[in-house]
């Protein structure tokens, strides 16, 4: 194996007291990349490869970004609710361990699962997989929406300000004071919204595609909160890329609108317009977040990028629009301009 690395003593420990290797055994290691708020290994046991991750309580960005780690715990608890609605759309989980603040789960091979963000950075947009994610997310806010056990097993709403709604929105807010009412109020109404169990991180790095469809990673902002959360989340990202791979625009743009119309008709639990006019207010301060909050997207490097973010989502702040489509609409003019 290349680049192997020693795996830490009391993760060892977890494998062994898990049975998940022998008491003697010393397995082979290799961390893996692509997140900031985790370690995470795959490794090679006597039996086949598992993947390990442990919460990180500093995360891996530039500013001071703190987590509780009992976030995995909560993680492991969204795979297994999730489960119950989209046993193909989650990796199975073979350990945890509360106290050591970690698990182990099934290891998807790359061969046969493709990480979504990696398939439209290549221009490879496929719709099938858009409706895929949409009706997915669907299934599962549907399958839990008030629920009130559910709801009762993820009280986790300091969690997710701290990991999401502070982070973003409200570091926002202090960027852009002339918008900070706007973007506090958003906090605010987000998190006191309780409808269905939310994954709070369905970005394309963290969705494999695999034979069966898309595979759904990293719930460790697991809420039990707003389902615009999600799709706005989701949706965020497509229009980001159409300045990373600008040839993919329209391809983007048409995945934008099939993901959006696969999830809308899967809205059973109130009116799907209802669902869509928090998600078209939500999505332009998810949008600037991604420049000028936290946890700045990476392939936006330039200031021609970062402005024309800035100019299409401070307007929508200040002027909401009611459908997803508005904000297709005002990104597609900016990128014309």
């Amino acid at each position: 194996m290349k680049s192997m690395s020693p795996l830490p003593a009391d993760l060892i420990t977890f494998l062994r007291g898990t049975d998940l290797i022998d008491a003697d055994e010393v397995p082979a290691a290799r961390p893996l990349t692509g997140g900031v708020s985790s370690d995470i290994w795959l490794v090679e046991t006597a039996r086949g490869p598992v993947c390990v991750k442990r919460a990180l309580s500093q995360l891996k960005v530039a500013q001071d970004w703190r987590a509780p780690v009992e976030r995995n715990a909560y993680e492991v608890q969204w795979f297994r609710a999730a489960r119950a609605y989209v046993p193909e759309a989650v990796p199975s989980i073979l350990a945890h361990d509360e106290v050591a603040g970690a698990f182990a789960m099934e290891y998807l091979d790359p061969d046969h699962f493709r990480v979504w963000k990696e398939e439209l950075r290549h221009g490879r947009v496929d719709f099938d997989v858009a409706a895929q994610v949409g009706s997915t997310l669907a299934r599962i806010h549907a399958g839990t929406a008030g629920d009130a056990e559910v709801e009762g097993s993820f009280q986790t709403d300091d969690l997710f300000h701290a990991l999401r709604l502070e982070p973003y929105l409200e570091a926002t807010a202090r960027v852009h004071t002339d918008l900070g009412d706007e973007l506090m109020a958003l906090s605010q109404a987000t998190l006191a919204t309780k409808i269905a169990l939310v994954h709070g991180d369905v970005s394309p790095k963290n969705i494999l595609i695999g034979r069966d469809g898309p595979v759904l990673l990293d719930a460790e902002c697991a809420w039990y909160g707003d389902p615009a959360f999600d799709l706005a989340f989701c949706l965020n990202h497509l229009l980001l890329k159409c300045l990373w791979v600008p040839a993919s625009f329209p391809d983007l743009l048409q995945t934008f609108a099939i993901l959006t119309q696969a999830y809308l008709s899967g809205v059973t639990w109130e009116p799907p317009e209802d669902l869509e006019a928090r998600t078209a207010r939500l999505l332009p301060a998810l949008f600037l977040a991604r420049v000028d909050g936290k946890s700045p997207v990476e392939y936006l490097t330039n200031d021609n990028e970062k402005n024309r973010v800035r100019s299409a989502t401070r307007a929508l702040l200040v002027d909401p629009a009611d459908t997803l489509e508005d904000v297709a609409m005002a990104w597609t003019r900016e990128l014309s301009s």
